[in-house]
């Protein structure tokens, strides 16, 4: 690290291979995950019931999961929310039990097992149909959020740049999932706008640090390609940080004080923001590089005007 002028003049680029390593182990670890392990979907995308329960004291899951399956609620996930004083149980839908009265029966039969006051907070259901369309939906949003963002990088940039936008584009989405898929956080609604709000971040970071590449090679007349796009990255530098970090700070604060309904939210965009940050220097830029990118790729070529003789 360098500081000329006190401007930063990081060697970005000379790090590029390294850079390639991570992002490749980091694609492989996520698509791995996602085949094998899947990820761990919502009641809006399953349906089935979510019942959250609150004691007065803390409370240990596993005698809470014996009464349920020895009371004929064998699926019944249970896990802690929040604090060690919540409880939340997922049932998965069921056609033998009125699902007006499952809440109710549930409640009742952990009311009885504890000598806590126990209190019922909130019931929900999505119905497996309901839960089918939202995931399916949602899944049809994303792709074509990313089709029209695709139509749009191909009129906006160059054909090399375009290409750097598009692959940091997946990168991100790839691995952002991916993260979600292996530490087997809850993906639902929230989260997968959040995804959604990632891809329009990582977009508009990678298209100003593009920008500057295009104006740099067209305004320096020396230097090589790797200068160029180390000299246009410092000077992005300042912006991207300062964007970043104010972000994160909101989003820090969403993390550890929002609660536990905001909790996949925060931690979605926590992840997309530091990886579309990262993207948009080491993905996109070093595709420009990898493409042997010239000075004569952002040359605008001049129209040929007709000159009129007559007198």
């Amino acid at each position: 690290m360098q500081f000329l002028d006190g401007k930063t003049n990081f060697n970005f680029m000379g790090k590029r291979k390294l850079a390639y390593i991570f992002s490749f182990a980091m694609i492989l670890l996520s698509a791995g995950s996602l085949v094998y392990q899947g990820l761990n979907l919502g009641i809006d995308f399953t349906g089935g019931y979510l019942i959250e329960i609150g004691y007065d004291k803390d409370v240990d899951i596993q005698p809470i999961r014996d009464v349920l399956e020895k009371n004929n609620f064998k699926d019944a996930q249970v896990q802690h929310f929040g604090t060690a004083r919540d409880i939340l149980v997922r049932i998965a839908p069921r056609e033998d039990v009125n699902k007006a009265s499952l809440s109710d029966n549930v409640f009742a039969l952990l009311k009885a097992a504890s000598d806590q006051e126990v209190t019922l907070r909130r019931v929900e259901f999505v119905g497996p149909q309901v839960g089918e369309e939202l995931r399916d939906q949602g899944g049809m949003a994303m792709l074509v959020a990313l089709f029209g963002i695709l139509i749009y990088i191909s009129f906006r940039f160059e054909f090399k740049s375009a290409v750097g936008s598009i692959l940091a584009l997946i990168h991100d989405v790839i691995i952002t999932i991916g993260i979600f898929s292996l530490t087997q956080i809850e993906f639902d609604l929230t989260v997968l706008a959040a995804i959604l709000a990632v891809v329009g971040y990582s977009l508009n970071d990678t298209v100003v640090v593009l920008d500057r590449i295009r104006e740099t090679f067209r305004s320096v007349r020396k230097g090589t390609p790797m200068d160029i796009l180390n000299l246009s990255i410092n000077q992005t530098l300042s912006r991207t940080l300062m964007t970043s970090f104010t972000t994160m700070l909101v989003l820090l604060s969403l993390f550890f004080l929002g609660g536990e309904i905001i909790h996949g939210f925060a931690f979605a965009l926590l992840i997309g923001i530091f990886i579309g940050t990262y993207s948009s220097i080491y993905v996109a830029g070093s595709t420009l590089l990898s493409m042997n990118i010239q000075k004569h790729d952002f040359l605008v070529e001049a129209k040929e005007t007709v000159v009129d003789d007559r007198p």
